[in-house]
């Protein structure tokens, strides 16, 4: 009998993305399948879109709001699959992602085995996506693949993951007390537990860009710049545990030095705290530079208000390319036309 592959959608006010999602996820060609809706306590109507989709296949449960973490964390507790496919309510499968990962793994798979697959970004037109090959996409060991994603700023999105229920089991729950970057802490936990990656570039994942209403987006938030500074804690030490040779420790301080942007200079303290580590580990941080387009912002006001307006000024690109996009998906075909 063919494995069984639980794919997992915790849901939270996403009733305008869920239906499309959920027939990518339906339209699956492998067959042996059972899908798992958690819908974490939403105040529109997810819950009652997602029930309209029940069958012997989807299934429908609904909690208090506990954060996507914490309802991952119940979805995985309710499923029985073999293996398990994360996806956020809001992205999209191509219709054969399962399956060609599934075929690589051939007739007697190793449980160890992490699959990826490719992703590509889109706004509101799946069609139109766009597929950016990066160092991460071919087969890796765990500490090459961990070196290139810190020392190169590079990431692989949530859904391109396929992962088998024994690895799922060893890496632990997600953990609750990130805000952001909680899929690529908890994919690190994953990745050790390993024997290595897989990358099958016929698995393809439809990610939808959301600007500042990702949980990932930072903005001013000071709990959320906490809880990215606990994960890249986490992150330098599972780099460390695996390679701790000059060339890891050069990533570690490369990955220090990128994200300080999003310290620098709200959060001193955070910086002063990345400035001894990046010492201990060899190197040294210096503090973010501006464009020039903020440099005059800064040179007269100084740098939060520099800040602030980089923000604000990317925040609104942002507004004006999702308008755009969502014009012209108004006006074309809609849903998962195309993919």
């Amino acid at each position: 009998m063919k494995p069984l592959v639980s794919i997992l959608i915790p849901a939270y006010n996403a009733e305008q993305w869920l239906p499309d999602t959920l027939r990518s996820a339906i339209a699956q060609t492998w067959e042996r399948k059972e899908i798992i809706v958690v819908d974490d306590g939403s105040t529109d109507q997810t819950l009652a879109i997602a029930q309209q989709f029940e069958s012997d296949c989807v299934k429908v449960f609904t909690q208090k709001n506990q954060g996507a973490a914490a309802t991952r964390n119940n979805a995985f507790s309710l499923s029985q699959g073999d293996y398990i496919q994360w996806l956020d309510a809001d992205d999209l499968l191509g219709p054969e992602k399962v399956a060609r990962q599934m075929e690589a793994l051939g007739d007697s798979p190793n449980k160890l085995t992490l699959l990826s697959g490719s992703w590509g970004r889109f706004w509101h037109r799946p069609q139109c996506a766009s597929f950016v090959p990066t160092a991460l996409w071919s087969d890796l060991s765990k500490a090459e693949w961990l070196t290139r994603k810190m020392g190169q700023n590079l990431y692989m999105q949530t859904a391109s993951w396929l992962v088998s229920r024994e690895l799922t089991e060893a890496a632990g729950p997600w953990n609750i007390r990130l805000l952001g970057d909680d899929d690529g802490e908890y994919f690190c936990r994953v990745l050790l537990a390993s024997n290595g990656v897989r990358f099958v570039p016929e698995a393809k994942v439809y990610y939808r860009a959301s600007g500042t209403s990702s949980l990932s987006y930072i903005g001013n938030s000071d709990r959320k710049r906490e809880a990215q500074w606990v994960s890249m804690q986490l992150h330098i030490r599972y780099l460390r545990s695996l390679d701790d040779s000059a060339t890891a420790r050069a990533a570690c301080v490369k990955f220090l030095q990128n994200w300080m942007e999003f310290f620098y200079p709200e959060r001193l303290d955070i910086f002063g705290q990345a400035e001894e580590m990046a010492k201990n580990l060899g190197g040294r941080l210096e503090a973010p530079r501006l464009s020039w387009k903020y440099s005059w912002i800064r040179a007269l006001f100084g740098w939060r208000y520099a800040r602030r307006a980089q923000l604000f000024l990317r925040n609104a690109r942002w507004s004006l390319v999702s308008f755009w996009d969502k014009t012209l998906f108004r006006l074309g075909n809609r849903g998962l036309a195309g993919i």
